[in-house]
């Protein structure tokens, strides 16, 4: 029930969008806008609060949250580098497709759903895989997507290329790690400005979304059997395999659902947002978080059943 609740937030957001790109209230400009805030200031700030709790991990647990982070964001990525070759998706696509494999919402959907099933301290193990997620995505991420429109270029400028591994989400990273390993305090205004600015990602994200689907004709959403297999590949048998494998090796159940809500998550909106601010494939994206959102609201409770 708590699963479905928090799908249901999602989509009522994801439906305000819907209904205010069709009153022009948000315009493909506005969209894009909005998108650069997301990108550039409110998800860098969810960075930033997954290091400002007072909690600490220790011992074993942090050792072993770290080596399955590690493990599995290696297993994606190389996952992604065949799944795409495999579902014969197009050239201009691979790249999208690449990196909806690799990044889930795992912090617009997936710290809700860990709150509300394991309580505010599960968090800390979620918050270990935040740091490896956001400087993929602003790496590898971009990467990706960007060189989808341009795939006759064969070599990229040097410094163009630390201009995009150098941003704003990169530093938010490396600034979360100094503030968590060295526990540094922060002031009560700095936490609170960082906190209400992270605040704007989900409402923020869903609503452009859904002002995606706006432009999307959604019969035709569910007749890519394309997309379709790989939303069952992503949403269930990849997380399903994967925390049956992690099961195996670690006896904590908290880390286990950690990694289960971690692996079962739709395609992250960041993915849509980047594609968006990077000239990738921007509809196929905004499909692929569309239809995994959707279908994510059977698939997750199905995946916890089976695996949990």
């Amino acid at each position: 029930m708590l699963l479905l609740q928090q799908m249901l937030v999602l989509f009522i957001l994801m439906a305000i969008g819907y209904f205010c790109y069709k009153k022009s209230v948000i315009t493909d400009e506005v969209s894009k806008k909005l998108s650069a805030i997301v990108v550039n200031i409110a998800n860098p700030a969810l960075v930033l609060t997954g290091c400002m709790g007072e909690e600490k991990m220790q011992g074993s647990e942090l050792v072993q949250t770290l080596m399955i982070v590690v493990v599995m964001y290696a297993a994606l990525l190389v996952l992604a580098l065949f799944l795409p070759l495999l579902l014969q998706v197009e050239k201009r696509s691979q790249g999208t497709y690449r990196a909806m494999t690799v990044f889930s919402n795992i912090g617009f959907m997936g710290f809700p759903v860990i709150s509300a099933l394991y309580g505010n301290g599960a968090l800390l193990y979620a918050s270990l895989f935040m740091i490896p997620y956001n400087v993929l995505i602003y790496t590898y991420g971009i990467s990706a997507i960007s060189t989808e429109k341009k795939l006759q270029e064969k070599t990229v400028e040097k410094y163009a290329l630390l201009g995009k591994v150098l941003n704003v989400g990169v530093v938010a990273c490396l600034v979360s790690m100094i503030i968590y390993f060295f526990n540094i305090p922060l002031p009560d205004f700095v936490k609170t400005t960082v906190t209400n600015l992270s605040n704007l990602t989900a409402p923020l994200s869903m609503m452009i979304i859904g002002a995606s689907l706006a432009t999307i004709d959604l019969k035709k959403l569910f007749a890519d059997g394309r997309l379709l297999l790989f939303s069952l590949i992503k949403l269930v048998i990849v997380p399903v395999l994967g925390v049956l494998l992690i099961r195996r090796f670690v006896s904590n159940e908290i880390i286990c659902g950690v990694c289960m809500v971690m692996l079962a998550t739709p395609v992250g909106s960041m993915t849509a947002m980047l594609a968006q601010q990077y000239d990738g494939d921007y509809e196929m994206a905004s499909k692929g978080v569309a239809l995994t959102t959707i279908l994510s609201v059977a698939t997750i409770p199905l995946v916890a059943a089976i695996v949990m």
